[in-house]
């Protein structure tokens, strides 16, 4: 709410203000006549309407002058904060973050919408901009994949909290790729340890992304990896219920293929126990 006394302060600050302005703009236009380096447009920046500053954004960004649309928007944000174009700006500034590479920037600037308006029009592609910009860092298999779980729960909001918006099919595909890179990197670990010998540490990365990431594109492999490191530790009955889990998914696979033949250099074959937890896990893989 705002009270009389503040419209009247406002005013008088403009007035003063205005004042000031005319004032040195006067003295400045005087000196531009000799000084050409001076931008006199900047001089009345701070007095156009919100609405001709956000056209003037979205002007700049559809001709690629993303900086140029940022400035536009940040002085949106400053100058009129509360305003219905603040609202537009911010979320636009997220984007052209986003847009520049700025994927930090993009973060800040969508989650503090978020915060300040997360019943708007414009939360879903908010929150999907989090997201984006989080999928942007993700780094190799071979470095810390927290931006990629970063991802999924940035992802995962736009799913749930907006399941009828038009994100949610790309959130579902920037989720499965995160799910694969953090797989990727267990499986990364996993082998590094099967080299080693240390096959206890080795199956708890192969466990984890067959329970945890069972719809990967490393889920094949890592069946195959515990039959190896079940083998190795003389877990014959586990060893025997991963190969067979895997044949029942992936029968044509090299992977089942060396898996069986690894078993029958012990002289044993595929045999499930269905109280094991890799047989559960494999049901799940089937959809039982």
């Amino acid at each position: 709410m705002v009270f009389a006394g503040q419209v009247d302060m406002k005013k008088m600050v403009r007035v003063v203000y205005i004042a000031l302005t005319a004032s040195v703009t006067g003295l400045l236009l005087t000196s531009c006549q000799n000084d050409p380096d001076i931008d006199i447009t900047k001089l009345t920046a701070e007095t156009d309407p919100p609405e001709m500053l956000y056209n003037q954004g979205l002007a700049n960004l559809q001709a690629g002058k993303t900086t140029e649309a940022a400035r536009k928007f940040d002085a949106i944000d400053q100058q009129h904060p509360f305003s219905e174009y603040a609202r537009k700006a911010l979320v636009m500034k997220a984007f052209v973050a986003y847009r520049n590479g700025q994927s930090q920037d993009a973060i800040n600037a969508a989650t503090r919408y978020l915060n300040l308006y997360p019943q708007s029009e414009d939360a879903a592609y908010a929150q999907y901009i989090v997201g984006l910009a989080y999928s942007k860092q993700i780094p190799s298999v071979t470095q810390d994949q927290k931006p990629a779980q970063n991802t999924i729960d940035a992802m995962q909001k736009v799913i749930d909290n907006y399941p009828d918006s038009e994100y949610v099919e790309d959130a579902q595909a920037k989720i499965r790729f995160a799910k694969d890179q953090i797989a990727g990197k267990e499986m990364q670990v996993g082998r590094y340890y099967l080299e080693r010998k240390e096959y206890l540490a080795a199956a708890t990365r192969f466990r984890n992304v067959v329970e945890k990431y069972p719809t990967t594109n490393q889920v094949e492999e890592a069946l195959a990896r515990l039959v190896e490191t079940y083998f190795a530790m003389g877990v014959v009955s586990e060893a025997q219920t991963a190969a067979a889990v895997l044949g029942h998914n992936y029968p044509d696979s090299q992977w089942y293929a060396d898996s069986y033949k690894l078993l029958q250099s012990g002289g044993l074959e595929p045999r499930e126990n269905n109280g094991s937890w890799i047989s559960r896990a494999g049901k799940r893989l089937l959809g039982v």
